[in-house]
């Protein structure tokens, strides 16, 4: 998990971050973490085009084609979008809403099965009907 500290940045950077934000589906955060990024591997880099990046970005252009100090720049690029995406993902609350189950391990590296909502896993149902069984027996007596 990335560690984190307060930083004072200027109204205009802010506000530019916000607008780049909503446009990448990044927060502020993010962005000026992203922007980050890019400015350290550009400085890296020396000279990189930013048209030839940008082209790579959107697939008009081949990675292999760029020099090695561009591609850095698209690796950093890559790699702020797997981490938002990555960040974005939420396998539980999502196979809860379709209904499915899934398993995943617990803090202490035990399997944990998580049963589909509104489903009865087969155990459960086996204990429901002996239970309902023997209350019936009981009744009869």
């Amino acid at each position: 998990m990335p560690s984190t500290m307060p930083l004072r940045v200027g109204d205009d950077l802010l506000a530019s971050a916000k607008l780049a934000a909503d446009a990448s589906g990044r927060s502020a955060a993010q962005q000026i973490g992203y922007w980050a990024k890019l400015g350290r591997e550009l400085e890296r880099s020396g000279s990189v085009s930013m048209r030839e990046i940008a082209e790579v970005l959107s697939g008009a252009r081949s990675y292999d084609d760029l020099d090695p100090k561009a591609q850095a720049s698209v690796r950093a690029e890559w790699d702020a979008r797997i981490e938002a995406r990555r960040e974005a993902l939420n396998l539980a609350e999502r196979f809860t809403a379709e209904g499915r189950s899934w398993v995943e391990a617990g803090p202490d590296g035990t399997t944990v099965r998580h049963p589909a909502a509104g489903k009865e896993t087969a155990a459960k149902k086996l204990v429901k009907k002996a239970a309902a069984k023997k209350k019936a027996s009981a009744r009869r007596r």
